[in-house]
């Protein structure tokens, strides 16, 4: 059996009850495409929360390209988990005080 899915990554717009969300695509392959994605199963029973504007990695087949299934939640402390909000600025060394 072949497992024919189409990976993507992309950012959740909107929440909906029921967990089903509206995600941006932001992957080369479909960039700013729209889909309705539910939580996959194992998100579920891990009790993932999934809030508006996270970085979220997606399934979806090839037979309904604007349906799919939201299967990893990237951290929010990783690089551009949420394209929103400003990055901090980096902080520059202090240097010791003059005599």
């Amino acid at each position: 059996m072949s497992k024919d899915v189409i990976e993507l990554i992309g950012v959740v717009e909107e929440s909906f009850p029921n967990a089903t969300f509206r995600v941006r695509v932001t992957s080369d392959q479909a960039k700013g495409h729209e889909l309705l994605c539910h939580l996959a199963g194992r998100m579920r029973v891990h009790r993932v929360r999934i809030l508006p504007g996270d970085r979220v990695k997606l399934e979806m087949t090839p037979y309904d390209l604007n349906k799919g299934r939201i299967v990893y939640r990237f951290p929010a402390g990783s690089f551009g988990a949420n394209p929103q909000s400003p990055q901090p600025a980096p902080v520059a060394p202090s240097s010791p005080p003059s005599p």
